[in-house]
C-alpha cells in the first residue's frame, strides 16, 4: 500500500476527537508520560505496528507525548544498562509510569527469562507501581498464539496474572491498530487515567462496534451482493466477502470505522484477530457460507 493512500484514509480519523483532547491541552510540551514496554512470548509485531502510526505519528508520540524508558527492541541501551535503567524507573516514577505488555505470559519460567530473571516476576514487579497496565496485542490480552492448541508454554493473559486492584486495559489485535495503541496511551497522558472500557476491558472508543457494522462493503451485504471466490467478478467489484468466511460480524475492532485501507480493502476477509481464542476458531478464513 502506498504511504499517500494510507494518509488519505486516515484523514477521516481525528485522534484529538477520539480521545477528547482540546488544543489547549496540547500546551504542556515539558511533560511526557513514562512508559515501560516489556515483551513476553511475542513476535514483535505490536511494536512494528506501533512504529507505523500516522495519526499521530509514532515520531510525534515519542518526541512530544511519551517517554519510552524501556523496550527490549527500541531502547538504545542494552544489557545491564537497560535493565538497571528499568529498575530505576520503578522508583523514580512510582505510580506515574504506564506498563505496556506484549506477548503471552508463559506458565513456566523455562520458556522465557529476561536478563536471567523470570518474565512473570518482572511483569508482576513492574505492574505493582504502575499507573496502569496496557495489554498490547491479542497475545497479552487473551493468550494469543502462545496459548493456542497444544502449545506447551501454558501461556496466559495479563489479567490472569495480575491482581484485580491493578488497572488494566486490553488492546487486542494481531497486531493492534497502531492508532489504537497510541490513542490509548495518549488518553492516559492527557487525562491521567484509562479511557472508558467495555465489559471486556477494551477501550470503548475503538472497540464499540463490529468490523461488519462499519465495513465499507456493508452496502453490498445489505443488497445480498457477495463475492463467491477471491478472484471472481464480485470480488473485483468490491462485493461483500461474507460468503468467503469473513469474521467481521463477530469481531469488535476499529479497522473499518477508523480507515478502510486494511484487510478487507485489500480483498481479504476479516480473520477476527482482535477476538479471544481466534487462533483456535477454525483458521484464518471461516467456512464458506451458501
Amino acid at each position: 500500500m502506498k504511504v499517500i493512500e494510507v494518509i488519505r484514509t486516515m484523514k477521516s480519523y481525528n485522534w484529538l476527537e477520539a480521545i477528547n483532547v482540546t488544543s489547549e491541552m496540547l500546551g504542556n510540551p515539558d511533560y511526557r508520560l513514562p512508559v515501560i514496554w516489556i515483551s513476553a512470548l511475542d513476535c514483535t509485531g505490536c511494536k512494528e505496528a506501533f512504529l507505523r502510526s500516522f495519526e499521530p505519528s509514532s515520531l510525534d508520540t515519542l518526541l512530544n507525548f511519551i517517554s519510552l524508558e524501556y523496550s527490549e527492541l527500541l531502547s538504545a541501551a542494552s544489557g545491564y544498562q537497560a535493565e538497571d535503567h528499568k529498575e530505576s524507573i520503578f522508583e523514580k516514577y512510582q505510580g506515574e509510569y504506564v506498563l505496556a505488555i506484549e506477548g503471552g505470559i508463559p506458565g513456566s519460567d523455562e520458556f522465557l527469562m529476561i536478563a536471567g530473571k523470570s518474565v512473570r516476576e518482572e511483569i508482576i514487579l513492574a505492574a505493582k507501581n504502575a499507573k496502569a497496565v496496557l495489554a498490547f496485542g491479542s497475545c497479552s490480552a487473551w493468550g494469543g498464539l502462545p496459548a493456542a492448541g497444544e502449545n506447551p508454554t501454558h501461556s496466559t493473559d495479563i489479567r490472569s496474572l495480575l491482581p484485580e486492584c491493578i488497572p488494566v486495559a486490553l488492546v487486542p489485535g494481531c497486531p493492534p491498530i497502531p492508532e489504537v495503541m497510541i490513542g490509548t496511551l495518549l488518553h492516559i497522558h492527557f487525562h491521567g487515567e484509562l479511557p472508558e472500557l467495555d465489559k471486556k476491558l477494551r477501550p470503548k472508543a475503538f472497540y464499540q462496534t463490529t468490523v461488519h457494522m462499519a465495513c465499507h462493503r456493508k452496502a453490498f451485504f445489505d443488497q445480498k451482493l457477495f463475492a463467491e471466490s477471491f478472484n471472481d467478478q464480485g470480488a473485483k467489484q468490491g462485493f461483500c466477502l461474507f460468503k468467503l468466511g469473513c469474521k467481521g460480524p463477530a469481531a469488535f475492532n476499529g479497522c473499518e470505522s477508523m480507515g478502510k485501507d486494511r484487510c478487507i480493502s485489500a480483498g481479504y476477509t476479516c480473520i477476527g484477530c482482535s477476538e479471544k481464542n481466534f487462533w483456535d476458531k477454525g483458521g484464518f478464513v471461516g467456512k464458506r457460507k451458501r
